[in-house]
């Protein structure tokens, strides 16, 4: 049990300084809020009034207890005003000479037994806490923007931080209604060194116009389940903010050239593009500091007259394959009102694939999500044959069978000689190259990859793959396409992992390298992506789902394209693999699952 903490000093009132002091004061605790100078202090007390005020009106905080929060609260300027408290919480810029000096000011004017802790996201706490002359009673609290809404706190010790310092901030975070995550002083923690080696990897995408910034966003909103896609995150956060993040975990953690900001982002931070706080960064905002985003030279069109003129007429589509990902599609396809027919391996196969889809829009029905009328036309849309010479007259070619060039480049050569000219023929493949199977037709202006991702009939995005052979009137087929199923086409290159799996896999393999590292635990790098980022899984959750076997070979492919160091798939992962130890799918990944 830590000693009860009474009065807590907070140091800048900025966002993330008044966001704790508002945190500190709704749970009982007499906070000193503190700045530089009086009108600093006037912008924190706003800062704090308006977010008071904010939940008042949503009729998360009564009156009554906002009256009691901010009563709570004692504004000063200059630091002489925290002498008596028992702990201090500085917030400022992450500047490390300003946090030292700050500190060695504290030093002096705080009691013996008074912890000071540092807010910092990136920077050593050990290198802050060497400016004062109790390193031991110095810790890290990183709390997450907003801090009255972010569950996590990162607690971060030195080598030299008793035991005793940590408890005792162990026990405020409880007492906070906050989870912990007890770590050491590494660059970047938990959270920033796997949040934002993804965020430099977005930003070199849409540098080098791999993809359109729309598309960057979308593919991980719609393809991962995040809040926010990666370059929007970056305007939240503040590009000037990130560029230093990156900046100092690439110097504190190794020189990961991953880390390394990319030249894009130092260039706008040079211009002042520096997010929502200035109206501009990736996008552009209405106003400096609104969230809403306006039109500007960059913005898309969704599917353009021009792009519609183009394309080619689709009524009758083929797809082949009888596995999930196979049924998901022709379900998609069926209720779009396309003609369908579905070509799998025998009369046993397609009997069992038109169970699992009318299984799937039974539900869709007993759901309220498709009149029994819809789903009776769905499945009178679908053919079912054992044969792709079934598929002669088919204006679309889907093949969803499995992950094996040589399976694939065999079904695309018998399409070649089997359908009519001008048929688009599709590839879902996640992570094959899809010049591969273009070059086994003689016709590979009209291939592109379609990837879908699981469960088709929930998921809304696609990744539609051009390569260097593909035609505009292909692409255009396959962006209109798109449009009719209610699927958003995120276009990219053909490269391997295309957008989603190229910025999630390493992200992946960086975790199962911290727990390589014992550095923390599967729970709490788990807590502390879903608490402090906002994901809906944990990295070692969503692992254990898509299948360990899977994860490796999807890094395997992304390493031996893109030869990055960083890629390479952790030792820890494969010895899994080896082992057996798949995932959920068999029981046993990175969690025990056989007993639950």
């Amino acid at each position: 049990m830590g000693r009860d903490i009474s009065s807590v000093g907070v140091v800048g009132l900025g966002t993330m300084g008044a966001g704790i002091v508002e945190v500190l004061a709704r749970n009982g605790i007499d906070v000193v809020a503190v700045e530089v100078s009086e009108a600093a202090v006037e912008h924190g007390r706003l800062t704090l009034t308006g977010s008071t005020g904010r939940a008042v009106a949503r009729g998360k905080l009564s009156q009554a207890d906002c009256d009691a929060l901010l009563g709570r609260v004692t504004f000063a300027v200059g630091l002489e005003a925290l002498g008596d408290v028992d702990l201090v919480i500085e917030a400022v810029p992450e500047h490390l000479d300003l946090k030292q000096g700050i500190f060695a000011a504290l030093d002096r004017i705080c009691k013996p037994e008074a912890i000071l802790a540092t807010n910092t996201s990136s920077l050593s706490v050990t290198e802050i806490s060497v400016a004062t002359h109790r390193p031991n009673r110095v810790v890290g609290m990183h709390f997450f923007n907003p801090a009255p809404v972010m569950r996590l706190i990162e607690v971060v010790r030195t080598v030299v931080t008793e035991d005793e310092v940590v408890r005792d901030i162990e026990a405020l975070c409880a007492r906070l209604g906050k989870r912990d995550v007890t770590i050491s002083d590494r660059a970047g923690f938990i959270a920033n060194a796997l949040l934002f080696g993804y965020l430099n990897h977005a930003v070199s995408m849409y540098e080098g116009r791999y993809a359109s910034r729309e598309d960057v966003d979308a593919a991980m909103k719609l393809g991962c389940g995040l809040p926010m896609g990666p370059l929007a995150l970056m305007d939240l956060i503040g590009l000037d903010t990130a560029y230093e993040i990156l900046d100092t975990m690439y110097r504190r953690g190794g020189r990961d050239r991953r880390h390394a900001p990319v030249p894009m982002l130092k260039q706008m931070v040079t211009a002042g593009l520096l997010g929502r706080k200035t109206g501009k960064g990736f996008y552009t905002y209405a106003q400096a500091g609104s969230p809403v985003v306006v039109p500007d030279g960059e913005t898309p069109a969704t599917v353009d007259a021009e792009t519609r003129d183009r394309a080619r007429p689709v009524a009758k589509v083929g797809i082949v394959g009888s596995g999930t990902m196979a049924a998901g599609i022709v379900e998609v396809f069926a209720k779009a009102g396309y003609e369908v027919t579905s070509v799998a391996r025998g009369s046993e196969k397609s009997a069992a694939l038109a169970a699992t889809i009318t299984k799937s829009l039974n539900k869709a029905v007993m759901r309220g999500k498709l009149s029994e009328e819809d789903r009776d036309a769905a499945l009178g849309r679908i053919s079912w044959s054992a044969s792709v010479d079934e598929l002669a007259d088919v204006d679309l070619a889907v093949e969803a069978v499995v992950e094996e060039l040589s399976v694939k480049q065999a079904l695309f050569a018998s399409l070649d000689e089997i359908c009519k000219p001008g048929v688009v023929l599709a590839t879902t493949t996640s992570s094959l190259p899809v010049i591969d199977c273009a070059m086994a037709t003689t016709r590979g202006d009209n291939v592109v990859g379609l990837h879908f991702f699981n469960p088709a009939p929930v998921m809304g995005l696609v990744e539609v793959v051009r390569t260097i052979r593909t035609s505009p009137e292909t692409l255009a087929t396959a962006r209109a396409v798109c449009e009719r199923l209610g699927k958003r086409a995120v276009v990219c290159a053909d490269r391997s992992g295309f957008v989603v799996n190229a910025l999630l896999f390493p992200y992946l393999n960086d975790a199962v390298r911290m727990l390589e590292a014992s550095y923390s635990t599967a729970d709490d790098i788990d807590d502390a992506m879903k608490l402090g980022c906002g994901y809906p899984m944990g990295p070692f959750e969503l692992l254990d789902v898509v299948g360990l076997d899977v994860s490796l070979a999807i890094q395997r492919e992304l390493y031996l394209e893109f030869r990055e160091p960083g890629f390479s798939p952790s030792p820890l992962l494969e010895h899994l693999v080896t082992a057996g130890y798949l995932g959920r799918k068999v029981g046993r990944g990175f969690r025990d699952y056989s007993r639950a």
